[in-house]
């Protein structure tokens, strides 16, 4: 057996609208954005990860970027597969081989997909050489990532906010019970911000000066206990045309954030309404927990905790939670088996 554990390799994979992690041996040896450089003649790959992503909003008429997964499914099939199979290359230990050699993946995705969408995620990874393919449900791996024994005859409540969706579940012996995926997220979060700045300021900004914003004064509510200082932004006029500078305040971010962050608090609420009376109960006890890039929202536990009166706890790191947990599920298969989606 041992010269064919040779030609085969284990990985875990975190999928994610905005940022894909792999894990590889128990490291996490990939964790960069999820975006692609095409060169538009030739269709070819240019750049992929960070590198693509200094590229974004630079671009001239030959050179895209994309982003293949959209709402934490994939939406352009062709450059994830290549995405995914550049990422794998680039796992330093694969390196090495003079052969891509046969992978054992589990692959998570988000709790809301259809069959058609898992089947593309399960053909992308069968195309780079995944032999044998596992999924699991985001929820679930990250309850499993915070450390949570999801085994147990208990229920828990997890909310992971990702790039392009907000996964809210309860779990109890190792399924989950009643779930809720809505499409606002950490991509949500940065229109938003766009769009406050072109209406409030007439200033138009892009992408990645928007998620700049967002991660340096971002705020989910005005009462900060110490707040950010202020930022300022550059971007283009719309009325003069001229590039700009303008000092903004993590208030007005709030402000700009706010209806969204209202959808997700009634995603958490509806999600508590249809929980069984003895898992509420169970919640009652444990709290909810948050993983997810959009959990580090300052004040976003606050919030959540005033309106849903629940203790809420973020995972020490939620950016990882996801990618850890599909980890230790990678490790223990036999003993994970009936949370995965063969």
């Amino acid at each position: 057996m041992g010269f064919f554990d040779f030609l085969s390799e284990e990985i875990a994979i975190d999928l994610g609208t905005a940022n894909t992690l792999i894990i590889h041996n128990d490291k996490v040896v990939v964790d960069s954005p999820s975006i692609v450089a095409m060169d538009r003649r030739t269709s070819k790959i240019i750049a992929v990860g960070q590198e693509a992503n200094l590229m974004q909003g630079k671009t001239h008429e030959n050179i895209k970027t994309i982003r293949p997964l959209k709402d934490g499914v994939i939406a352009d099939f062709n450059a994830s597969e290549q995405m995914i199979s550049l990422f794998i290359k680039n796992i330093p230990s694969l390196k090495k081989r003079f052969f891509t050699p046969s992978l054992r993946m589990v692959i998570c995705i988000p709790s809301g997909i259809t069959e058609v969408e898992m089947r593309a995620v399960r053909e992308s990874a069968e195309r780079v050489n995944g032999k044998e393919v596992y999924l699991i449900h985001e929820p679930m791996a990250a309850a499993i990532g915070i450390g949570v024994d999801i085994m147990q005859p208990k229920g828990n409540m997890i909310v992971d906010i990702g790039g392009g969706t907000t996964e809210i579940a309860v779990i109890a012996l190792s399924g989950i019970v009643c779930d809720k995926s809505v499409k606002i997220a950490g991509d949500v979060f940065t229109n938003d911000i766009i769009y406050y700045m072109r209406t409030q300021h007439n200033l138009f900004i892009g992408e990645r000066t928007a998620e700049r914003v967002k991660i340096s004064i971002g705020s989910a509510t005005e009462e900060l206990e110490n707040p950010p200082e202020d930022m300022s932004v550059q971007g283009r006029d719309l009325l003069t045309g001229k590039p700009k500078e303008i000092l903004i305040s993590s208030r007005e971010i709030y402000n700009a954030l706010d209806k969204s962050i209202i959808r997700i608090e009634d995603s958490v609420m509806e999600t508590l309404a249809k929980t069984p009376p003895e898992l509420a109960a169970d919640i009652y006890n444990t709290g909810v927990y948050l993983a997810g890039g959009g959990s580090m929202l300052r004040g976003l536990d606050k919030r959540l905790s005033q309106k849903t009166e629940l203790p809420i706890f973020i995972a020490e790191d939620p950016l990882r939670a996801v990618v850890r947990g599909t980890g230790t599920v990678l490790k223990n298969i036999e003993r994970y088996k009936s949370v995965l989606i063969k």
